[in-house]
């Protein structure tokens, strides 16, 4: 396994090109599978998700051909990967195994596409997760009010569909507020379903207006988008379509904190900032000064760091994956700052490995109390998930001395080159073997 040695300290400044969202590149391609002919998708990152989900859809019988990316950087790090082309040649399969689902939770996203188009699927039942289990009852309740039926066998989830799915209205909210790959597993669905479907209490994420947005282009007739109900007229068929990928708005998100937190200077590029109004109001409360011209922002920092209070809520609220990396940023505030997690009460799994580095974090259930130090030291952290990596990479930063970061393929899931990102921008961060 890689781990990353980061040598703290070092101000970063210069141009960072932000790649495409992750988020919303794993549910575009399993909607590809309901689509004849070719789909090609622009600004999909390279990562070990989206690997993940090219396997699995050609295991359902589609073929995926990555282009070599074109040297067109805009910006001071590496070129981003070309295109990807989508065909469905066999539609045939309808299994998602183990051996992928439980690699990749967004696996759950074939589910409705499969049942709309080839009537069948089984999918393996994902388990939970370090940050706490979640749960796919959302998803199969929305798609058993479209007409389809369920069972469990040996660990999978098999559904059918006699006949044609059947538009309706439906409440698709759950405990813990709206479900983003539920909404967009039952959009896609109902695009092939019979009638006019109707989706109360949906998810608003930038997410599933971008899936939404690639279905129409397909000739989906989808409206309401980006509000909490959505509409959708269903159809007899969908046609491939060329799409490119909203930017990842979480990677835009840890690259300002990024610039904050080393008193830095970044130039983002390809970015939306309009994703991330929560965030930037934040930052803004902390000291961090923000802009923004067309689609670049630029982000400066004060030396002193205010304390500040966070929740942690819904689109457009502050999003849950940019909570440990505001952490890693809090612990160097002047100040005592609390972050409350209502998506994920149990995603604090950072808190450890920050306290090893110097910081003062007391738990207090689903709240942190973040109490601000003068410093952070390096030393031997370990990943739990995804975003606590890129929190403690953002702690090695800017710790005095070495950081050594284990499990890094945690981070390999969402960040696309992260470390040659970051070293073009005047990081000393390097890639070692275990």
């Amino acid at each position: 396994m890689d781990s990353f040695l980061i040598r703290g300290g070092n101000r970063l400044k210069g141009t960072v090109q932000i790649s495409g969202s992750k988020n919303s590149a794993l549910p575009i391609m399993a909607a590809c599978l309901m689509a004849e002919g070719k789909s090609t998708l622009k600004g999909v990152p390279r990562l070990s998700d989206i690997d993940s989900m090219s396997k699995l859809l050609g295991e359902l019988g589609c073929h995926v051909y990555r282009h070599e990316p074109a040297d067109d950087r805009d910006g001071d790090g590496p070129a981003l990967n070309g295109p990807l082309d989508i065909v469905v040649t066999d539609e045939r399969m309808c299994e998602a195994r183990y051996e992928i689902v439980r690699t990749m939770r967004a696996s759950i996203c074939v589910l409705g596409p499969l049942l709309a188009k080839r009537k069948r699927a089984i999918v393996s039942i994902p388990g939970g997760c370090a940050i706490g289990d979640r749960p796919v009852d959302l998803h199969v309740r929305g798609l058993q009010k479209l007409g389809a039926t369920f069972r469990t066998e040996n660990g999978n989830i098999v559904g059918e569909v006699h006949g044609r799915l059947r538009g309706c209205r439906m409440y698709l909210g759950g405990a813990q507020g709206p479900t983003v790959l539920g909404t967009i597993n039952v959009m896609s669905a109902a695009t092939l379903a019979e009638g006019e479907t109707v989706l109360v209490g949906a998810a608003c994420e930038p997410e599933v207006v971008d899936c939404a947005n690639m279905l129409n282009k397909m000739g989906a007739r989808i409206r309401g988008q980006g509000t909490p109900e959505i509409h959708i007229e269903g159809v007899e068929s969908l046609v491939g379509c060329e799409h490119r990928v909203i930017p990842d708005r979480i990677e835009c998100g840890t690259f300002m904190l990024a610039a904050a937190i080393t008193n830095g200077e970044l130039e983002l590029k390809r970015c939306n900032l309009d994703h991330l109004i929560a965030v930037t109001d934040r930052l803004e409360e902390v000291g961090v000064r923000v802009e923004r011209e067309n689609g670049t922002v630029f982000v400066s920092s004060a030396r002193r760091l205010n304390p500040v209070e966070m929740t942690t809520q819904p689109y457009p609220g502050f999003p849950t994956d940019l909570q440990a990396q505001l952490m890693a940023l809090l612990c160097l505030a002047d100040g005592m700052s609390v972050i409350t997690e209502r998506i994920f009460p149990d995603r604090f799994l950072h808190v450890g490995e920050l306290n090893r580095m110097g910081a003062r974090i007391r738990k207090e259930g689903a709240t942190a109390v973040i109490q601000g130090v003068k410093e952070l030291q390096g030393a031997n952290v370990m990943a739990s998930d995804l975003r606590a990596s890129a929190a403690l990479v953002l702690a090695g930063l800017v710790a005095r001395g070495t950081t050594r970061l284990d499990r890094v393929y945690h981070i390999d899931r969402g960040y696309e080159k992260i470390e040659e990102k970051l070293a073009a921008v005047g990081a000393d961060i390097e890639r070692v073997k275990e």
